[in-house]
C-alpha cells in the first residue's frame, strides 16, 4: 500500500498526470476538427509538458538547494531531463510553423518562471509573470489553448475559422473552471497582491462563476457548424462533474483532490469521447 502511494505521489508529483490532461485535451482538438491521430505532435505535447510544468514547479527548490536536493528532487529532475530528449527527438517531426508557435509559449512559460520585471505594487516577492496581480490563472489558461488547440491544428495546416475560435473560448473556460479549485485550495496560502478570483470574489461567489463558465461552454457547443447529440451529453457530463468538484472545494481539501481528480478531467472526457465515436 505504501508503495502504491509513493508510486502515485510521484505520478502527480512528476507532471505525468497534468501532462495526460493536455495530451488528452490536444487528442480532442484532432477529434473535433476530424484530423487523423498525429503521433508527433501529440507525443511533444506530451514531454513538454511534463518538461515544463516541472520546471516551472520546482525552478525556485533546485535554484537553492542544488547541493542538498532531496532524493525524490533528483529523481524527478533525472525524468524531465528524460522527457526533454523525447521532446527534442519529436520537434524533429513537426511542420516549421508549428516550432514557431511552439517558441512562443516556450518563451511565456519561461517568463512565468524567472524574475525579469522590476518589482512594484502590483508584484509580489518574486517578479515574474505569474506574480502580477490576477494574471495567473487566465495566463494558464491561454497558453493551454495555445497548446491544446493551436499547435494541433498548426501542424496539420487547418486554417482559423469561426470553430476554431468557439473551440479556443470552450477551452479556455474549461481550463479556468479547473483551476478554480487550486485557487481555492492555495487561498489560505497566496499573498493578497495575487489578486486571485476567490480573493476578489469569494470562495461562494467563485463557485458561482463555475456554474456560469460551464454554462458559457455549453452554450458555444450549440454554436458550432454540426451539433452532434453525442458530443452534447458527453460535454454535459464532463461540465456536471467539473461544477460538483468545485462546488465541494474547500480551503482545506484532500491531498489529491484537485491534483488529481480535477486535473483527471479532461483524460475523462477523451475517454468518453472515444467510446462515443
Amino acid at each position: 500500500m505504501i508503495c502504491l502511494k509513493h508510486i502515485l505521489n510521484f505520478y502527480i508529483n512528476s507532471s505525468i498526470h497534468v501532462a495526460i490532461a493536455v495530451f488528452s485535451l490536444s487528442y480532442m482538438t484532432l477529434l473535433e476538427f476530424n484530423i487523423s491521430y498525429d503521433k508527433a505532435v501529440l507525443y511533444f505535447i506530451f514531454y513538454a509538458t511534463i518538461t515544463g510544468y516541472n520546471f516551472v514547479k520546482y525552478f525556485e527548490v533546485a535554484k537553492f538547494q542544488h547541493r542538498s536536493l532531496s532524493k525524490w528532487l533528483r529523481l524527478i529532475q533525472i525524468f524531465s531531463l528524460i522527457c526533454f530528449v523525447f521532446m527534442g527527438y519529436y520537434s524533429f517531426n513537426l511542420e516549421k510553423i508549428t516550432i514557431i508557435y511552439i517558441a512562443v509559449f516556450a518563451i511565456l512559460t519561461f517568463l512565468y518562471t524567472i524574475p525579469f520585471i522590476p518589482k512594484r505594487k502590483f508584484l509580489n516577492k518574486q517578479s515574474n509573470l505569474r506574480n502580477i496581480s490576477g494574471l495567473k490563472v487566465f495566463l494558464i489558461a491561454l497558453v493551454w489553448v495555445g497548446v491544446t488547440v493551436f499547435i494541433p491544428l498548426q501542424n496539420n495546416h487547418f486554417s482559423m475559422d469561426t470553430m476554431v475560435v468557439i473551440v479556443s473560448v470552450q477551452r479556455f473556460l474549461l481550463v479556468i473552471m479547473l483551476m478554480l479549485p487550486f485557487e481555492i485550495r492555495d487561498l489560505q496560502f497566496d499573498s493578497l497582491k495575487l489578486y486571485t478570483i476567490p480573493q476578489n470574489l469569494g470562495v461562494k461567489r467563485t463557485k458561482i462563476l463555475g456554474f456560469f463558465l460551464g454554462l458559457g461552454m455549453l452554450i458555444l457547443e450549440f454554436l458550432k457548424q454540426e451539433v452532434c447529440i453525442n458530443r452534447v451529453l458527453v460535454l454535459l457530463t464532463i461540465l456536471v462533474l467539473t461544477v460538483l468538484l468545485i462546488w465541494f472545494s474547500r480551503e482545506k481539501q484532500g491531498r489529491y483532490y484537485a491534483a488529481f481528480w480535477v486535473e483527471g478531467i479532461p483524460i475523462l472526457w477523451l475517454l468518453l469521447m472515444l467510446v462515443v465515436n
